[in-house]
């Protein structure tokens, strides 16, 4: 593990001169809130590392060694985006296995399976729900991170000459550069939907306020504790605390049994904030729109086209487009068709 500067000092020569790297990223986002990055696997001719981003290394020299490369993860998005949103590291060029595999048609793409497949190796399962943060790692959790990048390298040689010998690795290349795009964007935040959680539509107004004093009481508390919002308070108690307050029903059946006196008078006081609102929320609309008969032609048409070149391929249709493209698509495919990736564009032309 490497957790001091002397450590950082003596790898980054090795990393600097590295061929080829392979990377992957654990979090803690079911012990701790905000989620946490909490370690970093970084697989390399020379063998592996985990990289402690707990122990306050200065990382910006890490990051550089690992722009300078082709980084080969498994199913990248989320990597990246934990990366980003941390650490402001996007990498200039990716090859994710996972999407190689999906490319190839193959339906079983966890990293397990393909290990399994293509090089006769059985990866444990692994602690998969532990505490990424803890200190120091237990053999077993330090294994299973080893093994997320160990067999990386042999894996992607594999599978990018299958997509050469099929013709498809410029698509995959195209795939992992909008990935990689799509990742480097900032996450934009909906103050007025982040708190409506599920079963919040069949709510009135009022409720609705309720409900989002609620989700902020609930915010705050999960960040102050370090806890996961849903260890505080369950959306579904969060809707039946806001249905209570308005119907000025008993909150002690809602009320969970275990809440220390503290939390208790927090969700009281967060209720009568949403009772006293003046801004009240606006239920959801859901705005529609009819397609006329032009339209469900061409959205026949394209399905027929997507699912034709999708059984040829062998490929999971949606990795062509999901209905909701085609949708745009048969509306308007001139102002659409753009958003596509151009083998996917070269698939749905209509002739």
């Amino acid at each position: 593990m490497i957790d001091t500067g002397h450590k950082l000092t003596a790898f980054l020569p090795r990393l600097r001169d590295a061929a080829w790297i392979a990377l992957d990223t654990e979090a803690d986002s079911l012990h701790a809130y905000p989620e946490k990055l909490c370690l970093i696997q970084i697989g390399f001719a020379g063998g592996d590392v985990l990289l402690d981003p707990l122990a306050g290394l200065e990382l910006a020299p890490v990051f550089a060694e690992l722009g300078r490369h082709e980084l080969i993860l498994h199913g990248a998005d989320y990597d990246l985006r934990l990366l980003q949103r941390h650490c402001h590291f996007v990498p200039k060029t990716i090859f994710d296995t996972m999407l190689a595999a999906r490319l190839l048609g193959v339906h079983q793409f966890g990293l397990d399976n393909l290990v399994a497949k293509y090089l006769g190796v059985t990866l444990e399962k692994g602690p998969q729900k532990a505490n990424w943060a803890r200190r120091p790692l237990t053999p077993r959790m330090e294994t299973y991170a080893r093994n997320d990048t160990r067999h990386l390298k042999p894996l992607a040689d594999i599978l990018r000459a299958e997509l050469t010998a099929k013709g498809r690795l410029e698509w995959h290349a195209e795939t992992c550069r909008q990935l990689v795009a799509e990742c480097a964007l900032p996450r934009t935040v909906d103050a007025d939907q982040q708190w409506r959680v599920k079963g919040s539509s069949r709510l009135p107004p009022r409720a609705l306020a309720v409900l989002r004093a609620l989700w902020q009481w609930r915010e705050h508390e999960a960040v102050t504790a370090n806890r996961p919002p849903y260890f505080v308070l369950q959306p579904d108690t969060m809707i039946g605390l806001a249905l209570a307050a308005v119907d000025h029903a008993d909150l002690d059946t809602p009320l969970p049994r275990h809440l220390t006196r503290r939390r208790r008078t927090g969700i009281l006081n967060a209720i009568d904030a949403g009772l006293a609102a003046q801004d009240l929320p606006k239920p959801p609309t859901h705005r529609g729109r009819r397609q006329t008969e032009a339209e469900k032609r061409r959205l026949r048409e394209l399905e027929r086209r997507r699912n034709q070149h999708a059984a040829a391929l062998k490929l999971d249709p949606s990795l062509i487009a999901s209905r909701a493209t085609l949708a745009q698509l048969a509306r308007d495919w001139d102002a659409h068709s753009p958003e596509l990736m151009a083998w996917q564009r070269d698939l749905l032309r209509p002739e």
